[in-house]
């Protein structure tokens, strides 16, 4: 087992579906997973494991932020051999086209963290989702009628940020803000793995618009299953 997991080897499938909550692991293995069994409670960052349409899948919480993220996805990339890791996650919404409840397929992940330049020298690295997994959630996506954006996103360091940041990012055609994408992209990049970024926009930052209870659990409910639908043979 490793430090902050305590699973077995075989416990784990090669297919991880990554939410940041942990208690929406729980939510994600409960509702979608048949016999879903939990692996870790580590740190109560829950981690599941069951099948999908006869399929072993698992969910795992990571936390939030890309420290946190990074500690989870090294350990299942080198230490139970992971080959395909899909975060499902909230976002905040920085264009005007976008509306709560949208989801986003991120091409891309801008960022401004360190952490790529202290792993890379000082050289700016261009994290990028694995295009099979991108164009298939594409496609799933357009195939049931899901609102749905593919581009750019930015995982930022600080959740309240003081800065002009947001401005700068909205003019590049930045789709969203989150945490994590951009060193989950990385990582996947480093061991040579597959990895997607689905996002919910929860909230429209330019305008205040935010799910209500009701919506965010419809909403998460498509998201995650668009993931796992992703996922399966791919």
């Amino acid at each position: 087992m490793s430090l902050h997991l305590a699973a077995q080897p075989g416990q784990i499938a090669d297919r991880v579906l990554l939410p940041g909550d942990p208690l929406r692991a729980e939510w994600i293995a409960k509702k979608f997973l048949k016999d879903p069994i939990c692996y870790s409670s580590v740190r109560n960052m829950f981690g599941f494991t069951g099948t999908y349409q006869g399929q072993r899948v698992s969910v795992q919480g990571t936390g939030m932020g890309a420290p946190s993220i990074s500690i989870y996805v090294n350990e299942l990339f080198t230490e139970y051999d992971v080959q395909i890791a899909v975060r499902v996650g909230t976002c905040g919404a920085i264009q005007e086209s976008l509306h709560p409840r949208d989801l986003i397929l991120a091409m891309t992940a801008s960022t401004d963290s360190a952490i790529n330049r202290r792993a890379l020298n000082g050289l700016d690295l261009a994290p990028n989702a694995d295009f099979g997994l991108l164009s298939r959630a594409d496609r799933i996506a357009g195939e049931r009628g899901l609102s749905h954006y593919v581009g750019g996103v930015a995982s930022m360091d600080l959740f309240y940020d003081p800065t002009d940041s947001l401005d700068r990012f909205k003019e590049y055609g930045v789709l969203g803000l989150e945490m994590e994408t951009s060193a989950l992209y990385s990582l996947a990049l480093k061991y040579r793995r597959r990895a997607l970024s689905i996002l919910t926009v929860s909230d429209q930052i330019l305008t205040g618009e935010k799910l209500s209870v009701e919506d965010r659990e419809q909403s998460l409910g498509e998201m995650a299953e668009l993931a796992l639908e992703t996922v399966l043979s791919a």
